[in-house]
């Protein structure tokens, strides 16, 4: 993606910056709104940035999104996996936390969910998106 610059090139004169780490940005900010799924967005993100930098070293142009890219699916990569590490050492608090909600059907009853799921792991539960 990033070698394909949308800047026009007039007169044979190249780019004025790499388009690349937008790009980047764009899917390390996706995997940060998709955890713990968004792992390989995040690290498509985190690869495109790095691709970006390459690229305007390479053509002596700036990459100006491409730090912010790098950073955000760094981010990113943390975070989702993280999360996956929660959800595959807690598996069966998980199951019985995400039953417990689908039967829950007052406030009373979804705080009660909240509290046993503290109780057992000691994490908030919008460590699992609760």
């Amino acid at each position: 993606m990033s070698e394909n610059s949308p800047d026009p090139q007039n007169d044979g004169q190249p780019p004025k910056s790499e388009r690349g780490g937008l790009w980047g940005l764009f899917f390390g900010a996706m995997g940060l709104l998709l955890p713990p799924y968004g792992i390989l967005l995040s690290l498509f993100g985190l690869v495109q940035g790095f691709r970006a930098r390459r690229a305007a070293r390479r053509r002596s142009v700036e990459a100006p999104m491409a730090m912010a890219s790098v950073f955000v699916g760094s981010v990113g990569v943390v975070l989702s996996a993280a999360m996956a590490a929660v959800l595959f050492m807690h598996q069966d608090e998980v199951a019985e936390y995400r039953d417990c909600t689908a039967r829950a059907q007052t406030v009373s009853t979804q705080d009660a969910c909240d509290q046993a799921w503290e109780a057992d792991t000691g994490l908030p539960p919008q460590v699992i998106g609760g």
